[in-house]
């Protein structure tokens, strides 16, 4: 398939081609994933290019050794941001010209990755789409209307919020690129992400009008229920008409989420005011329906989880594999009626597997998980209504001394954002630094960051907040995060804590409070590396975990659980 591409970019006169993982909504799980179809790479980041006599894949700390495995024969595989493209392009003799699809990348994201080390042409029909038949089964699939009682806002008073930012800052226009943003704003969602309820759609919105465009087939149901005169409905077809038509000097764009594409066809009328989308940290700020259903949907799948936990804690013939483990898994989750899908793939690795930090068992890469491995298990679900996102390790036989300890340093850590005093500590690189403090004493470390923010019935990863060194954003009361610290060894273990927190304001206490409640391996700990504040909270968090979820267990569940108390 690779020469095929090679084929097409002869006849383009171009010397190498730019495939993004993202499609042209900029969706973390996309569809079509055009960067696996060409390369094999599976994980939820990346950048191929393929060049006259070499292909290059840049993939972030999280994906080298994935990489590597999936298609390191093939492709010789970069660290970013430590090497980006151009580090590599400056090295060559002739400055190379690269097409690109303008649908698929943003301003921003082709300037920090390629600078001035070569030529950039667009190239609008996309290259992998001309070689491979590339269909979206969800394509017929209807978006549908949130009701009050899961949104907890109406749409109403969301536009008055967005529209009373627009007119302190003088903006007359703004377009909405970002699908998750429309959802959230319109109350809709939609089936075109493998794991989000995520509705393909943009909006124009203005003082006076809302513009929303999409595929006509998707929108008949909610054009009657979404009852609002200034909302007017389009095809994606008549975006350049819609512009041509509108009035005003300047048009608000998100620099992070806005196409080449896009911004030329705005730019070629309007001044553009490269702005962060108001609507994602409106959105991040949950309100106290979505903190219920979120806290609800983390009940239900807590009590899904506990059942998988005893059940591969205490199964006496051990004869299973990562993929018999994780459909087992996901048939626990299953028996709750208001589960719908896996928020992401579920990350079941054992032994060496877990060492690949987002690892997908397939046919060739599942293992027999055997009584000595560290197991390590990342997986989440989609409710009506909530997200979640959980990860725990395991132990099968009497662990090493260093595992434990190793496990231990990555719970302190994790119990040291959960008790973050976010009054004084309270951005996500602040407290990224506490995370890691007991591992980085012994110097041990991990390569992605400590938490992400988490959508409401939306993205599993969805910002603008985030637990991380790069990350600045004040932490505020309504925001949803993960805390998951962690250690990877190459080629024989990982081990991760992952659980999602949401910021509680109680008078003038700003503080984190658990959503995730699944017991944590007690056969990990070293408990003479624990203090007394640690202790008091593993112990109050597995006293939590019973009362909430103890009358979902039969009498065997229950006693187990009460047994790591």
């Amino acid at each position: 398939m690779i020469n095929l591409l090679k084929k097409l970019m002869v006849n383009k006169n171009i010397d190498g081609y730019i495939i993004p993982k993202n499609d042209e909504f900029f969706s973390e799980y996309s569809f079509p994933n055009r960067l696996k179809f060409i390369s094999n790479f599976s994980g939820s980041a990346g950048l191929a290019l393929i060049l006259k006599d070499k292909n290059l894949l840049f993939v972030d700390g999280r994906y080298t050794l994935q990489a590597s495995i999936e298609c390191g024969k093939n492709f010789k595989i970069y660290e970013i941001p430590k090497i980006r493209p151009f580090d590599v392009l400056k090295k060559l003799k002739d400055k190379l010209t690269l097409g690109f699809d303008p649908k698929l990348f943003t301003e921003i994201s082709l300037k920090s990755n390629f600078r001035d080390s070569c030529n950039l042409i667009p190239v609008n029909n996309n290259l992998i789409d001309e070689i491979f038949n590339l269909k979206n089964s969800s394509k017929t699939k209807e978006f549908y209307c949130l009701n009050e009682n899961a949104a907890g806002e109406k749409i109403k008073s969301k536009l008055n919020k967005l529209r009373s930012i627009l007119k302190k800052k003088k903006i007359q226009n703004i377009f909405i690129s970002a699908p998750e943003n429309c959802a959230w704003l319109l109350n809709i969602r939609g089936f075109d992400n493998p794991n989000s309820p995520i509705p393909n759609c943009q909006i124009i919105l203005n003082n006076k009008k809302i513009y929303f465009f999409a595929n006509i087939q998707k929108i008949k149901k909610i054009k009657k229920k979404i009852n609002y005169k200034e909302i007017k409905f389009y095809d994606f077809k008549e975006f350049v008409k819609i512009i041509n038509n509108l009035k005003g000097k300047n048009f608000s764009i998100d620099k992070n989420s806005c196409s080449i594409f896009n911004k030329s066809i705005i730019s070629s009328k309007f001044n553009i005011l490269n702005e962060i989308d108001p609507c994602y940290a409106l959105k991040a700020i949950k309100n106290k329906t979505e903190i219920k259903n979120m806290a609800d949907a983390h009940i239900a799948d807590g009590a899904a989880l506990t059942k998988f936990l005893y059940w591969l804690k205490n199964k006496k013939k051990f004869n299973f594999t990562e993929l018999e483990v994780e459909k087992k898994l996901e048939n626990f989750r299953k028996k709750n009626n208001n589960f719908l899908y896996p928020s992401f793939n579920t990350i079941a690795g054992s032994g060496p597997n877990g060492a690949i930090i987002h690892y997908r068992a397939n046919k060739n890469s599942n293992r027999k998980i055997t009584k000595k491995d560290i197991f390590l298990c990342d997986s989440g679900g989609q409710y009506k209504y909530g997200t979640t996102d959980v990860t725990r390790t395991i132990c099968f036989s009497k662990p090493s001394s260093k595992i434990k300890n190793i496990f231990t340093r990555v719970l302190k850590g994790h119990i040291a954002v959960f008790n973050t005093n976010l009054n004084k500590i309270n951005t996500g690189e602040e407290i990224d630094k506490r995370a890691r403090f007991f591992l980085k004493k012994v110097n041990l470390n991990y390569g992605h960051g400590t938490g992400h923010g988490v959508g409401y019935f939306l993205n599993v990863h969805e910002g603008p907040q985030a637990i991380s060194k790069y990350n600045n954003i004040k932490i505020l009361p309504g925001m949803i995060l993960s805390n998951e610290p962690g250690y990877y060894e190459k080629k024989k273990f990982g081990i991760r804590i992952e659980n999602l927190v949401y910021v509680e304001r109680n008078k003038n206490k700003i503080f984190f409070k658990n959503l995730t409640f699944a017991p944590i391996d007690t056969d990990l700990i070293n408990f003479k590396m624990l203090n007394t504040l640690e202790k008091k909270y593993l112990f109050s968090y597995h006293m939590d975990i019973y009362a909430k979820i103890s009358k979902f267990l039969n009498s065997n569940e229950k006693k187990w659980l009460l047994s790591l108390i």
